[in-house]
C-alpha cells in the first residue's frame, strides 16, 4: 500500500511539469483510485480523521466527471499539498504500526526469590 501511496505523490509531482492531457488523465485516475483506497481503510478501521480531506480530493481529480481548473497556476498548488498528503498518509502509517507493535508486548512480573 505504501508503494502506491508514493506512486501517487510522485504522479502528482510530475504534474507540475507541462505534459500531455493523456497524462493529467491518468493522474486522474490514479489519485482517485488511491483517495478511494484510503477512505475505504479508514472507513473500514472506523478511523475519520481525514476521510473528508480525500473526500475532497476524490471529488477534484474525479476521471469521470473532471472538474476543470483551467489555469495552470491553480493546479500546481493542488497537486503539490495532495502529492505532501499521500506521502505524509504512507510515511504516518509505518510509525503509527510500529508503536501498536510496541504496546502489545508484555511485561512479565519478576519472581522475587528470598533465601
Amino acid at each position: 500500500m505504501r508503494v502506491f501511496l508514493v506512486i501517487c505523490a510522485l504522479c502528482c509531482f510530475a504534474a507540475i511539469l507541462k505534459l500531455p492531457i493523456e497524462y493529467y488523465t491518468f493522474l486522474r485516475a490514479i489519485v482517485s483510485l488511491g483517495a478511494l483506497l484510503l477512505i475505504y481503510i479508514w472507513i473500514k478501521q472506523k478511523n475519520y480523521s481525514l476521510i473528508a480531506v480525500f473526500i475532497l480530493i476524490l471529488i477534484l481529480f474525479n476521471p469521470l466527471f473532471p472538474i476543470y481548473l483551467h489555469r495552470k497556476g491553480i493546479w500546481i498548488p493542488l497537486d503539490v499539498i495532495t502529492g505532501l498528503l499521500f506521502l505524509l498518509i504512507a510515511f504516518y502509517n509505518k510509525k503509527q504500526s510500529a508503536k501498536k507493535e510496541e504496546k502489545t508486548t508484555e511485561v512479565l512480573p519478576v519472581q522475587k526469590s528470598y533465601a
